[in-house]
């Protein structure tokens, strides 16, 4: 997949909206087909053929929807069919999980399965799901995102959103889904994903937009698949109905930004997984752990500074730079890496320290279930399943009265390793750290194919000949370099 500039910024706005908390997701069924669900074709294709009807032929779904509740008079059938393709468990995509992991707590869909808010719990989240208009008198505890069902659930078929009645009396029925919608178009930057032109959907949600905020919004992206030769018969047929359907794209993607959503055109529905995963990394490498212990100090090279004030200024100037700090608060390092976050934070106005800290320690004591090294292994894996970066300092620790390489800081590397982290390993810092820099240095090819020219900073983070501001610049520039700051 070839990252057009319009990817581009699409991955550099929304990042800022997710990193200022101002993010959303608006899903359709594209989002779910994937999974297992059906989208609104396959739905309707056997009401189709018992009005006598092609579906492949149709293009107001909710029309036909509406016409097979007329034959029947009864919303029975319809409500059968929502619960024999929507109710099962399905298979949570990388997508979902994708979405489900970033700090977003917004979600709007239409769709009527269970698969996002799943995600979010499988994610370790509390999702607070708004099926029914009674569901916004209830908040639920300690909820990390809210769910908008505004189409229905599943479980609450027969009052799913689907014939053409329930479009015409919506704003009456669902006006809090509406209202909610209002505030957050105009508060927040949404990615509409999961929807195509012919989406049944698309068309409602345009013009609630468009009533709703009158042009006072922010702006939203969306995917498209592009229209593309390859998918249409060869010859002059093939060349007129490409050429047709090419200028419609065109003039659908110029009308959306009448609703200030601007269109992401895809080569393929694959694409989007690629480009969620950048989004992801881009906002993990934020993130950066520091891993590291010290029993003693007496390998540190650098003569202009005290080790603990070394360490103290690296957090200090990692939380100026705009990174969130993560630590297991290692012995001899933790607090001297808090302690230089936390004054960073107190010179500016904000006092939400989650938005700049993430403090984890290592466990101490064994439980009925685990020892003590599973737990370790365990809290590893999932302290550095937050970052996307990882630096490593110092690293020694008492055994058995000696003083030896942490094989814990060690173990950090290997799982970071594992995880496709950046690993920045401070080789002036001495002990455990020494030898990664060194591994990192003789296989950098390998660790930075994509940044070769990062070599020359790297070399700066062994040199005990340098001022301790040379070595954290240039910590800060590789870390600058690998976000795209530069």
């Amino acid at each position: 997949m070839k990252i057009t500039a319009g990817i581009q910024t699409f991955i550099n706005n929304y990042l800022k909206a997710i990193m200022e908390d101002r993010a959303a997701i608006f899903a359709g069924a594209g989002l779910s087909v994937p999974a297992g669900f059906v989208p609104w074709k396959e739905l309707l294709r056997e009401p189709a053929m018992d009005l006598g009807l092609d579906v492949e032929k149709e293009t107001d779904l909710v029309a036909l929807a509406q016409y097979f509740y007329n034959k029947n008079r009864s919303r029975q059938e319809l409500t059968e069919l929502i619960i024999q393709y929507f109710d099962k468990e399905g298979v949570i995509t990388k997508n979902h999980h994708t979405l489900a992991s970033l700090p977003i707590k917004t979600y709007w869909t239409t769709n009527y399965d269970q698969l996002i808010e799943k995600a979010l719990i499988q994610n370790g989240k509390t999702p607070d799901v708004k099926k029914r208009i009674q569901d916004f008198s209830i908040i639920k505890p300690r909820r990390d995102a809210i769910v908008y069902k505004m189409h229905g659930d599943v479980e609450l078929a027969d009052q799913a959103v689907l014939i053409k009645d329930d479009y015409e009396t919506y704003e009456e029925k669902k006006k809090l889904f509406t209202l909610n919608l209002k505030g957050e178009l105009v508060s927040k930057t949404f990615l509409f994903i999961g929807f195509s032109f012919d989406d049944p959907n698309l068309e409602h949600i345009l013009s609630r937009i468009r009533a709703l905020v009158d042009g006072h919004t922010r702006p939203h992206y969306c995917f498209f698949k592009k229209v593309q030769r390859k998918n249409y018969p060869k010859g002059d047929i093939g060349d007129q109905e490409y050429q047709y359907d090419k200028i419609k794209q065109d003039l659908k993607c110029a009308d959306l930004i009448r609703y200030c959503i601007r269109p992401i055109l895809i080569d393929d529905y694959s694409d989007i997984e690629q480009i969620l995963s950048l989004l992801h990394q881009r906002y993990s490498r934020n993130n950066v752990l520091i891993s590291g212990s010290a029993a003693q100090y007496d390998q540190f090279m650098l003569k202009d500074i005290d080790p603990t004030r070394f360490i103290h200024n690296l957090g200090y100037q990692l939380n100026k730079r705009g990174y969130k700090v993560i630590t297991g608060f290692g012995d001899g390092v933790g607090s001297s890496v808090i302690n230089g976050v936390l004054e960073s934070v107190y010179e500016t106005n904000e006092r939400k320290i989650d938005n700049h800290l993430l403090m984890r320690p290592l466990p101490r004591f064994a439980t009925q279930e685990e020892s003590l090294t599973e737990r370790w292994e365990k809290y590893r894996k999932d302290l550095i399943q937050e970052a996307g970066i990882a630096i490593f300092i110092f690293g020694n620790k008492i055994q058995d009265n000696q003083l030896v390489n942490s094989p814990g800081v060690k173990r950090e590397f290997e799982i970071a390793k594992e995880k496709g982290l950046k690993l920045i390993p401070i080789g002036v810092t001495g002990y455990r750290s020494r030898e990664l820099w060194e591994e990192v240095m003789r296989n950098f090819e390998v660790y930075y194919s994509d940044f070769a020219a990062l070599k020359e900073q790297f070399a700066k983070l062994g040199n005990g000949n340098l001022k301790s501001e040379e070595v954290i610049q240039a910590v800060i520039e590789i870390l600058d370099v690998l976000n795209g700051k530069k």
